[in-house]
């Protein structure tokens, strides 16, 4: 089989030749979308990673194509309806960082709650070790809305009865022996936002989840709340956002994921290219705002990042090969 990699590590591509033998593999580093195409297209896998955009037109550029396999547990993008119309599966990682992802997220809130960052760079830009603006809040006794209590959403509740929190919970398929295990309550998403002093966000990105954080709905937020995203930038809505942190309903935000996340990362490219067709500039204006507010932490998705993580993701990924090569294709996006 040949098989194409795109966005890997030269560490990993020494991992996955020795974990692959027989096949013919090529591998970039960098990203596959419509205006960074290999110059051969013959292969019968492609393996990507979540700054790639698999469109139908790259699709389509692949007459040989028998399967994909995204080495993430997001897979928006990658278009499902373009691989479908060729019965063409599709798989995923669907567990990789559970306790990655939330000890990450738990990271960025100790960052805007104890303003951390603040901090640090007051000492190495100003050589000032004045303690003014500096002022966070303890974790301990507040309350913290998890939602999505799947994985992930299960270990950050875990870490917050660690900091000894409360823990309020929202998801589309309540888990009442998971909840009575770990000692938090699920409630609506209207309560949780009025009773939370942190949100954060554990769901894959769904027309359900589209902009769960909206217009409509900032101003049932508690006042003085955190948001923590280490899930999907379309989650919540970026105007609302930066609304919301103007007017001071929020009080911080820690964010690993962006709306328009791949035009802000590479903007002189996407400038320069002149193809802003399907793409938000507004949100990608609205971004700087939120990179510039000094209580925004912006991470660059960055939550799965660890050693161990992206040896799973690998091992996962040689397996969703070899089973689909065997005939008895694995971790399928249904």
């Amino acid at each position: 089989m040949k098989i194409a990699f795109f966005e890997t590590e030269p560490w990993e591509a020494d991992y996955l030749k020795s974990n692959l033998p027989n096949h013919e593999l090529s591998f970039s580093e960098e990203r596959i979308d419509a205006d960074h195409m290999p110059e051969s297209k013959d292969a019968d896998i492609l393996s990507v990673f979540t700054n790639c955009e698999v469109t139908a037109p790259v699709i389509g550029a692949f007459p040989n194509l028998k399967f994909m396999t995204t080495r993430s547990t997001g897979f928006d993008h990658v278009d499902r309806a373009a691989l479908a119309a060729r019965n063409i599966p599709l798989s995923y990682v669907p567990s990789y960082g559970e306790n990655t992802v939330a000890e990450f997220a738990f990271g960025l809130l100790l960052t805007v709650s104890r303003k951390i960052f603040l901090s640090y760079d007051r000492i190495r830009e100003e050589g000032s070790f004045d303690l003014d603006g500096l002022q966070g809040f303890d974790l301990r006794g507040k309350t913290i809305g998890i939602v999505g209590t799947g994985r992930i959403g299960r270990h950050m509740a875990k870490i917050a009865k660690g900091f000894e929190m409360e823990v309020i919970a929202f998801g589309a398929y309540p888990n009442d022996s998971l909840a009575s295990e770990l000692g938090f309550r699920y409630v609506s998403f209207e309560e949780l936002l009025n009773a939370a002093d942190v949100i954060s966000f554990h769901v894959p990105e769904l027309p359900t989840t589209f902009h769960m954080i909206n217009m409509e709905n900032t101003n049932l937020i508690k006042r003085g709340a955190i948001i923590i995203n280490t899930a999907r930038g379309s989650v919540v809505e970026t105007t609302a956002l930066v609304k919301a942190l103007n007017e001071g309903i929020l009080g911080g935000a820690g964010l690993d994921v962006l709306e328009e996340e791949v035009p802000t990362k590479d903007e002189k490219e996407f400038l320069i290219s002149g193809k802003t067709r399907g793409h938000d500039l507004l949100t990608v204006l609205q971004n700087h705002l939120l990179i510039d507010m000094p209580n925004v932490i912006i991470t660059p998705h960055n939550a799965f990042n660890t050693k161990e993580a992206l040896q799973r993701i690998l091992d996962t990924t040689i397996e969703n090969i070899n089973k689909f090569i065997d005939g008895a294709p694995v971790n399928l996006v249904k």
